[in-house]
């Protein structure tokens, strides 16, 4: 069948700037393709993106959406299984069915994915933590100052050195994120191995890669970042488009150029 799992960790080819391109171009072709798929699997995390400005709000502390909107693309990786399987289709040539595409992104609880996707969750709460913490060390004995009216506070010294400070242990976290995730995600969905290997895997990958890689990083940081400034609507754009193409990377890197672009995109 050809949802089933291929055994072993595939022989990753080398990646180049070429071959982000083409991934971006492939995947805004998937995403013209599968505008309703966009919609449904975005759509989820949209309403999550105003719930948490919501409770943020009503709890009096808008201090923390900040923390939350750093901390809010370290969860993405949840949407990414639907729309992987949808460009795996797309490229097969097989029909968009939404049950038989749900019915993958359901089978994946029996898999590998819950465990990767805990260890993304410990990591994700870890770093709300540790930001509660920075904000306690640095604001936490401004007393007289109501931090979710009284934003200048963030431009005293303090303030300041807060906020880079949580910018810089932030990106640590999700550069880790990214590392063990943007390989292994779409490799577990590929591929029938552990968890641990996919991470490895993905992590050494990143590493032995470090400049395309890093700049797919930060193009998705930036991209994510930006997605989620009008009321979290560009996550409409941002997700399934981010999706696809990771997708359509991993599976360049795991089988190597494509027939009709062998001289396109070199190793």
């Amino acid at each position: 069948m050809p949802d089933t799992p291929k055994p072993g960790v595939p022989a990753l080819r080398p990646v180049d700037f070429a071959l982000l391109g083409e991934a971006l171009r492939r995947g805004a072709r998937d995403l013209r393709q599968a505008k309703g798929f966009a919609l449904v699997f975005a759509g989820v995390y949209v309403l999550g993106g105003w719930l948490m400005a919501w409770i943020t709000q009503v709890t009096g502390q808008s201090y923390w959406l900040v923390f939350a909107a750093v901390g809010f693309p370290m969860i993405g990786p949840f949407a990414a299984v639907g729309f992987y399987d949808i460009s795996r289709r797309i490229e097969q040539g097989r029909p968009l069915d939404w049950m038989q595409i749900f019915s993958v992104v359901l089978r994946q609880s029996k898999r590998q994915l819950p465990s990767i996707s805990a260890i993304i969750i410990v990591v994700f709460l870890f770093w709300f933590f540790l930001a509660h913490m920075i904000f306690a060390l640095f604001l936490g004995l401004s007393t007289m100052t109501n931090v979710s009216s009284s934003y200048e506070v963030f431009l005293s010294a303090n303030g300041l050195t807060m906020l880079a400070v949580g910018t810089v242990v932030g990106a640590g976290f999700s550069t880790l994120l990214y590392m063990i995730t943007v390989l292994s995600l779409p490799m577990l969905l590929d591929r029938e191995i552990d968890f641990v290997t996919a991470m490895i895997t993905s992590f050494q990958y990143v590493a032995a890669h470090p400049v395309p890689m890093l700049a797919w990083a930060a193009f998705i940081a930036v991209f994510a970042l930006v997605s989620m400034l009008p009321l979290f609507l560009g996550l409409f754009l941002s997700l399934p488009l981010l999706g696809h193409a990771t997708w359509h990377l991993y599976d360049m890197l795991a089988q190597g150029p494509e027939p009709d672009t062998p001289e396109a995109l070199p190793a």
